[in-house]
């Protein structure tokens, strides 16, 4: 019996030790130490009081060293957001966390210390805050003697600080890992430059790789104001005494930035629903971004990769280097007399202002006159004009050289670069012959509408027909227009005298017919139809705005032809017809796979930023839309029809006027109410398209079961129901990357939000779409976001309608 009792207790004893194996080793049930107790960092761990964070020891993957770090509790895979032994590890696992000399402490084995606080106190308290800063403050006080917080890791924690205090001495920087298994301080650095303008630098050891813009009073150059969004809150405080960033996470999401090993910096919150870190932005973000990747007086231009140009008044220093894109050389002035010798400024639109440390750049927030000030130093090469945070302007003027400049999307800085007289005598003679070309052009031209209006009304009146005009008559027009002027019997042979066999489509300026020259090139007819509601003026638009635009994006107008009462217009022929043949179709749709689809968006996207800024003239089409895309053999996408186009000078902004043209569907509410017109017109309209072939639908011909919302509402609802993969066209199966997807749907409700001002440029259309780490903002409900009244004998005739248009070419603006 007494043997049978010890074999109970013997396996008692033995499930008890069963049990408390199975438990983790790790516990502490506080989140203090206070004086006289330690911490054995081996089996024991301290939690923030929310459970929050996590001070323990670690150990990387792949590591045989431990270090004393601290990690969020309740993120997997493991986030370690600070180090306290980062360049001394645990070599062993036994090793505690105590109070020595009133610091807070890191002991190995035999007593050797591994880290230490700065600060001591009498009666030492070190408690790891729900913010993730671990603390040394005197029992009974709440005053922190010393703060983690003030000597950052790799990551910046909401409530940190990055930069300088001069009272202190500080400088908070992130430091980047060894290596992805190894905390030890590695090659890169992230921090705040406070000699001249304050600006952000990430280095490898001495050598700047990255460089953010300046801060000249609101804001870093080449960024948008600092402003709070939906994840974050940040700041930016420069005193005489200190200069910091800082940030504030909104509504308790989970937010950090962090400098990689790789030398980038980026900025994360965590979705708790997918359990990932989300990558908002990072730095460097595109070839341009490397710092003096044009060398001096050089600047970088981004669109699918760097371009580097010099600076007006300047030249490449090695020309054949720069033809082998070896950009590092920089650029070299032309005529170097530039002191009191007639030089003056010329005006460098929206850039990231030239590096700004002390010895290059001088601020003066009391000169009133910035250029004279500047122009009365020899050794003034370029100026700026600096907002200041209390109001007014200061001025800031640079030195020695200019270095790591680059075009940006958004918010850039105007640079006045000091530039020879010479240069400034090439710019007015090139004004002058511009100006001059253009008056001749227009008034050749002119004079050809009077011609054409003059004889309609000889007719309209009953009078004889005048006579024939020929193709030579107008020879003297070709060169302002830059366009051929084609016989009208060659045009009759190569469209079999305009057979119905010939014919491939009908638009809003009449029937558009398939040809083919004498030399074999096929072409596209365009026929002026007798009740079109587009005339002259718009026939005379698109040859005097297509003439002069070159682009792989945009159809190209090969010539027109005047022939009595025949009005023609000859393009390159575009063997795939327009985009709505394929993407309406519920057959050929499939051949439009998701790789497709997105070089389509993408070539739209460039056309549109071609017109917008990259052209001769600045642009509207006014009349953007599936049927207005063409596809050559190789399906690439061509913007057409610029009838309704209008042209836009720089400093215009938005336009209005009485005669609204273009399609139900596809107009932004601005103009279709109102009139109103401008670059975010055509924006809007780039967004509908994008959203069309994502989805596969009619905006105007779609319908839902459960609502009454068009494509767009429809796309909206399901984005702000984060249901937005539900929108994707049934014919792409599993061909798309859901994030991907995801973006494209983002930016297409981006292009169509009501208020203009709140849609992006298509440079930034761009950037989004070809930018992964680029962050998006949320789109806001989008125009015409509405339930339309619609009777299902409606409901039935539309969508058994194969048309997706209705063309206005007449609707008096409110």
């Amino acid at each position: 019996m007494s043997k049978l009792i010890c074999r109970c207790k013997l396996s008692a004893f033995l499930f008890f030790l069963t049990t408390i194996a199975l438990f983790p080793r790790k516990s502490f049930a506080s989140d203090i130490i206070k004086a006289g107790e330690s911490l054995n960092v081996s089996t024991q761990i301290l939690v923030s009081s929310r459970q929050n964070f996590v001070l323990g020891m670690f150990s990387p993957q792949g590591s045989k060293f431990q270090y004393l770090g601290i990690w969020y509790k309740n993120i997997i895979p493991q986030t370690v957001v600070w180090v306290a032994n980062r360049d001394n590890p645990i070599v062993n696992s036994s090793a505690r966390l105590t109070f020595k000399d009133g610091n807070i402490v890191l002991l190995n084995e035999t007593g050797g210390v591994l880290w230490s606080s700065t600060s001591s106190v009498k009666e030492p308290v070190a408690q790891l805050l729900d913010t993730g800063n671990l603390v040394l403050r005197d029992s009974g006080s709440e005053n922190y003697v010393w703060q983690s917080f003030d000597y950052p890791f790799d990551t910046l924690l909401p409530g940190m600080k990055l930069g300088w205090d001069s009272k202190t001495g500080l400088n908070r920087k992130l430091t980047s890992w060894k290596s992805s298994n190894d905390p030890s301080s590695g090659d890169f650095t992230y921090s705040l430059d406070v000699n001249g303008l304050p600006q952000f630098l990430i280095r490898k050891g001495s050598i700047t790789t990255f460089r953010g813009g300046p801060w000249y009073g609101t804001r870093f150059s080449g960024t948008a104001p600092l402003r709070d969004t939906a994840i974050y809150s940040p700041k930016f405080d420069y005193r005489a005494d200190e200069a910091f960033f800082s940030y504030d996470a909104v509504n308790n999401l989970i937010v950090r930035l962090a400098l990689n090993s790789a030398g980038s910096f980026q900025q994360f919150y965590w979705d708790d629903g997918g359990k990932f870190w989300y990558s908002m932005y990072a730095m460097p973000g595109d070839r341009c971004d490397d710092y003096g990747l044009c060398g001096d007086f050089g600047i970088c231009t981004f669109s699918l990769t760097a371009q580097c140009d010099c600076m007006a008044g300047f030249e490449p220093k090695s020309p054949e280097s720069w033809e082998r894109f070896m950009w590092s050389d920089g650029c070299v002035r032309r005529d170097i007399r530039i002191c009191r010798n007639g030089e003056g400024f010329k005006r460098i639109r929206s850039v990231k202002l030239p590096d700004s440390s002390g010895h290059l750049v001088n601020v003066n927030t009391s000169i009133q006159d910035c250029k004279a000030a500047c122009l009365n130093n020899c050794s003034c090469l370029a100026y700026g004009i600096m907002e200041l945070s209390t109001g007014g302007y200061g001025c800031v003027t640079w030195f020695q050289k200019l270095v790591d400049v680059r075009f940006v999307l958004q918010n850039g800085q105007d640079l006045y670069v000091r530039v020879a007289a010479s240069e400034l005598d090439s710019t007015k003679k090139k004004l002058i012959v511009a100006i001059s070309v253009s008056v001749v052009s227009f008034l050749g031209f002119s004079v050809l509408v009077i011609c054409i209006v003059l004889r309609r009304r000889k007719k309209a009146r009953g009078n004889e027909i005048a006579p024939e005009i020929t193709a030579g008559e107008f020879q003297s027009q070709e060169n302002e227009v830059e366009m051929p002027i084609y016989d009208f019997t060659m045009i009759e042979t190569a469209t079999n005298y305009f057979s119905f066999a010939n014919k491939i489509g009908e638009g809003g300026f009449g029937p558009v017919y398939k040809g083919k020259l004498p030399c074999g090139q096929e072409i596209a007819v365009k026929r002026l139809a007798e009740g079109s509601g587009q005339g002259q003026s718009e026939f005379k638009n698109e040859v005097l705005l297509i003439s002069q635009l070159q682009h792989r994006n945009l159809v190209k107008l090969l010539g027109f032809c005047i022939h009595q009462e025949e009005t023609l217009l000859v393009y390159e022929y575009m063997p795939n017809k327009s985009l709505d043949y394929f993407l309406f179709d519920n057959k050929r749709r499939s051949l439009l796979d998701w790789k497709k689809r997105l070089d389509i968006i993408i070539g739209i996207a460039r056309g549109l930023l071609y017109l917008h800024r990259d052209s001769r003239l600045r642009i509207i089409h006014r009349d953007l839309k599936v049927s207005n895309i063409l596809l050559d053999d190789e399906m690439n996408p061509k913007i057409s029809d610029f009838g309704m186009a209008r042209m836009f000078a720089e400093d215009e902004t938005m336009t209005k006027t009485k005669r609204v043209v273009g399609t139900y569907g596809y107009m932004s509410p601005e103009y279709a109410l109102d009139g109103y017109f401008s670059l975010k017109s055509d924006v809007f309209s780039f967004g509908v398209i994008l959203l069309e072939i994502v989805s596969g639908k009619k905006n105007r011909g779609f319908f839902h079961s459960e609502h009454q919302l068009n494509l767009l509402g429809h796309a909206w609802k399901l984005w702000d129901e984060e249901n937005a993969l539900e929108l994707m066209d049934a014919a792409l199966k599993d061909q798309f990357q859901p994030s991907e997807a995801v973006r494209c749907i983002q930016v297409g409700l981006l292009c169509v939000q009501q208020n203009p001002d709140e849609r992006p440029t298509m440079w930034s259309v761009i950037s989004m779409l070809e930018s992964e780490n680029m962050w998006l903002s949320h789109p806001k409900q989008p125009g015409f976001y509405m339930e339309r009244m619609i009777s299902k004998a409606d409901r039935l005739s539309a969508e058994s309608s194969t048309s997706n248009e209705v063309t206005v070419t007449s609707l008096g603006g409110r």
